[in-house]
């Protein structure tokens, strides 16, 4: 397994560990914020912005010449997963852990930052975002309403995320769709309960429920074109209480709508909205409805595509082009939405641990693979001024 030991001379990995054991879930990384702002510190930015969207930070190194302005960005955020592996660095938090390998991306990352700290960009600058709150979809909404945020120029968006199940440090991209987009959908029936001798004096909305789960789960079927992907799982669903004299009178259902393309999310969106409300008052119920962590697709710009090819042939990594797009989400496609970008993936061996699962750990192996080739879509860009 990986990472098993903490006995590590090299800076990076050991910044790798420490924000490993601190761990923190989405919208509250204050001390992994506060482990990343000591190192950015140190590399002496010539902006360093703070709490931007919560609690990211948005580091500026500028070169001495007019040019254009890259980001960079990674996540801060861990999950409400615990570990089932035993690690010398092993989370603080026996709740949380860093399972989707947000701590090796911080390193990575950190690892540019230490870099532009020796050479500057020799033309424009580079900013590096270290974004809160991506697993809920919060962040980058929250980073893109911050008023100091609109004010940083930004030409190009980049991102990188670890994928196990592919050879160990091929650089994966796709043009167009890299990821999808995701919502959380939660309904809420409200009936009426009544002793269960006398069901018919309540308005159980058991068989509403059953309707809703039937239906939503039908809805790729029926609404999606053979030649478009979506998927609709329930993940939760809740009929009154465990009391065996009582006709329930409240229920609750969750599900999770995935697809390729963001019109047709909007599209069996309102039909699952309309859904309730006929379902509703086909059984006279009350209805409730509302969306969480909401995700767009990430869309990826082909010409920022080609610095990320170009920077993998360069540094001899190997490369892939995937066919379809990947069934996860990432809330990078709020940012790739209103800024050209791209995202690719760099992979963490074929028999890694699954991202999200308990026995996951980042491989400290990738942290130089990522670091040159985020240096290198740099130097195509910005170039870096000579060392003296």
């Amino acid at each position: 397994m990986p990472g098993t030991s903490d006995k590590s001379a090299d800076p990076i990995i050991e910044l790798r560990h420490r924000l490993h054991r601190l761990a923190e879930p989405s919208g509250h990384e204050e001390k992994t914020a506060a482990c990343i702002r000591e190192f950015l510190s140190e590399c002496g930015p010539e902006n360093l912005i703070e709490g931007i969207g919560g609690n990211g930070l948005v580091a500026t190194f500028k070169g001495p010449a007019e040019g254009p302005a890259v980001m960079i960005r990674c996540e801060l955020d861990a999950l409400p997963i615990p570990e089932d592996i035993d690690l010398a660095y092993r989370s603080r938090d026996p709740g949380t852990g860093h399972k989707c390998g947000h701590d090796g991306h911080m390193a990575i990352v950190a690892a540019v930052a230490r870099k532009l700290a020796d050479r500057r960009p020799a033309r424009g600058k580079v900013h590096l975002l270290f974004q809160p709150a991506e697993e809920t979809g919060q962040g980058a909404a929250r980073i893109l309403e911050d008023d100091r945020f609109r004010e940083l120029e930004i030409d190009y968006l980049f991102a990188l995320h670890n994928l196990p199940g592919y050879p160990m440090h091929q650089v994966v991209t796709r043009d167009g769709v890299f990821a999808s987009a995701s919502r959380g959908f939660e309904v809420v029936l409200q009936g009426e309960t009544s002793h269960a001798a006398h069901p018919e004096e309540g308005r159980s909305p058991a068989l509403a429920l059953a309707a809703l789960i039937n239906h939503c789960s039908a809805f790729p079927q029926y609404y999606s074109a053979l030649d478009q992907s979506a998927k609709v799982t329930v993940i939760n669903a809740r009929l009154g209480e465990v009391a065996f004299g009582t006709s329930p009178g409240l229920a609750e259902f969750r599900a999770t709508f995935r697809t390729y393309d963001d019109g047709l999310m909007e599209s069996l969106c309102r039909r699952a909205e309309q859904l309730v409300k006929d379902t509703a008052a086909t059984y006279g119920l009350k209805s409730d409805t509302g969306w969480t962590e909401l995700f767009r697709a990430t869309q990826n710009a082909r010409s920022c595509n080609e610095f990320i090819r170009s920077a993998a042939g360069n540094t001899g990594m190997e490369h892939t082009q995937k066919k379809t797009p990947f069934p996860w989400s990432e809330d990078f496609g709020r940012l790739t939405a209103r800024y050209k970008g791209a995202m690719f993936g760099v992979g963490a061996g074929t028999d890694h641990p699954p991202l999200h699962s308990g026995r996951y750990d980042f491989p400290d192996q990738l942290i130089p693979t990522g670091t040159k080739i985020f240096l290198d879509i740099l130097n195509q860009i910005t170039g870096f001024e000579p060392q003296h």
